[in-house]
């Protein structure tokens, strides 16, 4: 028996890995956080599959539920949105697992800034503009945030910022954010990325609280950056006609000569 940790992806039901997809189909027993899966992932049960809507229960009741499938040898496919790596609550299920002796493992899924950016037909990072992307939020009710994780502290060091579960405080975001960046530096906020009512909204700092309003909440992604629709960026070494690298060398003394045929000998 094992407990399959997977991330469900943020919202399209045909944004799954074709591992997930497999874990789901294969598991009798299904629990998933409901408020932020869409039923369409719920096809790939099994028709038999005990099916648990975790939204409402606390952590014992999930670990009881899990208990109780471990105890008749049944694997779990535990859903989570996005990616688990980050702000999933999957560290204190994983604790308390171990603590119980109850095996498990974790498939990744697509995380939402990716998909926001998808949205956006954005790459977040750009030669000569920026190179980092750090994904942080604001302090909420569940979790605070750590005294040196300050959005004053990560805009000093001009990265794209994915801001999650934090457009509800729009006005302290805008006001930490403008004197590192600027009013000017572009915005994009992505409400429900993939799913079908997604919406975009793009604006800058100076010009964010009145082009958002207030329809969105709770799921919407805050990207700020100078790369966010950029045109004016260099263009990657990587494919420059004249860059040696190892799968095209170039030049008469190639850094990697070895690579100037393939591994059977043939050029």
């Amino acid at each position: 028996m094992t407990v399959h940790f997977i991330g469900a992806g943020p919202g399209a039901p045909d944004l799954l890995t074709l591992r997930a997809r497999d874990l789901i189909a294969a598991c009798p027993v299904c629990l998933y956080a409901g408020s932020l899966i869409p039923e369409a992932v719920l096809a790939h049960c099994p028709p038999d599959a005990r099916i648990v809507n975790t939204a409402p229960m606390s952590l014992d009741q999930i670990i009881d539920e899990i208990a109780a499938a471990h105890a008749e040898g049944k694997d779990v496919a535990r859903l989570h949105s996005g990616d688990l790596s980050v702000w999933s609550a999957m560290g204190e299920q994983l604790r308390r697992l171990r603590a119980l002796g109850i095996p498990y493992d974790v498939t990744p899924g697509v995380p939402s800034f990716a998909a926001a950016a998808a949205a956006l037909g954005a790459e977040l990072t750009l030669p000569g503009v920026v190179q980092s992307v750090v994904l942080t939020r604001t302090s909420g009710r569940a979790t605070a945030m750590p005294a040196g994780e300050t959005l004053e502290n990560f805009a000093r060091t001009g990265a794209v910022l994915a801001i999650h579960l934090s457009v509800h405080v729009l006005d302290r975001v805008v006001a930490e954010l403008v004197p590192h960046y600027g009013a000017d530096c572009p915005v994009a906020v992505v409400w429900r990325a993939s799913w079908p009512d997604q919406r975009i909204v793009r604006a800058t700092l100076g010009t964010l609280e009145t082009a958002v309003g207030a329809e969105m909440e709770r799921t919407a992604l805050i990207l700020v950056g100078r790369s966010i629709g950029a045109e004016d960026f260099d263009e990657s070494r990587l494919y420059a006609q004249d860059y040696d690298r190892r799968y095209r060398p170039r030049g008469t003394d190639p850094r990697f000569p070895e690579t100037a045929t393939d591994p059977e000998g043939k050029a």
